[in-house]
């Protein structure tokens, strides 16, 4: 699928003093827009801060017009504070909460958005994936780092790597849940993204959901999901490894000490669900790898 420029999917507000800043899609990372403060880009790892203020009914247009007019359609993601684009771009949202029965049912009155951009790196997981066969056999995995350090991008060459397949190791059926859209970049149900061509996408599905469901209907050789944490999760990720499928996952984490401090996360480790954790460098290039770790927590790359 050929990809949209998403400067077309921008209202004029906002295209406009990106296109005067010289921005392109292919150097943003981040826009950091807030009401009454200046518009703040994270630009190739760098921040500029434009001479350009948002009102909060302006911000609110632009969330209406990135939505493209039909809100009540993506309640389920705004519920959950974000909202995806084409591409696997994800507009995160804070303002105020709407309550129901002591559960967020929407937000309303939005004062803050955090446009993230995808970004492609073809060829950024060469490096990692020979460290994560054992005998022939692909290894459980788990990708470790803080929000917007390349994780997901790591992950998704990974995915469509193992799904090519080349000279050392044939291709093999990939099973992707992509709850946020982040990792195949879906639009009308088709990637955006290349993932490979032995990849079957399951778009905007819960993980735990996902899961099951690509096991009994697409009998995949690996399974792949990102951001994974909650114990409804960490039972359908046992559940494929005892299916025989490979798990590829990612979760937020700052280093190995800090995995082992969050409950469900802390599980996976005591009982040696993945069998090689890779935790990527924080600063301001992203998918830098700091260390490889095997199942028992020990160290095999710096």
């Amino acid at each position: 699928m050929k990809k949209r420029d998403i400067f077309s999917i921008f209202p004029e507000m906002l295209r406009q003093p990106l296109v005067h800043g010289g921005f392109t899609q292919q150097n943003l990372r981040e826009l950091r827009i807030r009401a009454e403060r200046p518009l703040i880009v994270n630009c190739s790892g760098r921040e500029r801060i434009l001479d350009r203020r948002f009102t909060g009914a302006e911000i609110g247009e632009i969330l209406t017009y990135l939505g493209n007019y039909s809100l009540y359609a993506w309640e389920d993601e705004i519920r959950q504070g974000f909202l995806s684009l084409p591409g696997g771009h994800r507009v995160g949202i804070a303002g105020k909460t709407v309550l129901e029965c002591g559960k967020v049912r929407t937000l309303s009155e939005v004062s803050s958005l955090n446009i993230r951009f995808a970004h492609e790196v073809k060829g950024c997981a060469d490096g990692v994936l020979p460290h994560l066969w054992e005998g022939g056999r692909l290894c459980h995995t788990l990708f470790v780092s803080a929000p917007g350090r390349g994780k997901t991008t790591l992950l998704r060459d990974c995915i469509r790597q193992i799904s090519d397949g080349g000279d050392e190791h044939p291709g093999m059926t990939v099973g992707l849940v992509d709850e946020r859209s982040e990792i195949a970049g879906s639009f009308c149900g088709i990637p955006s993204n290349d993932v490979g061509l032995r990849t079957d996408v399951l778009d905007g599905c819960p993980k735990a959901e996902g899961l099951m469901m690509l096991i009994r209907s697409m009998s995949p050789d690996v399974v792949a999901a990102d951001e994974v944490g909650s114990p409804e999760e960490l039972a359908a990720l046992r559940h494929a490894m005892n299916c025989g499928c490979t798990l590829l996952a990612t979760a937020h984490g700052d280093s190995p000490e800090e995995l082992k401090r969050k409950p469900v996360l802390a599980e996976m480790i005591e009982t040696a669900l993945f069998e090689r954790y890779v935790f990527l460098k924080n600063g301001k290039e992203p998918g830098r790898i700091r260390m490889i770790l095997d199942g028992q927590y020990r160290n095999i790359k710096v």
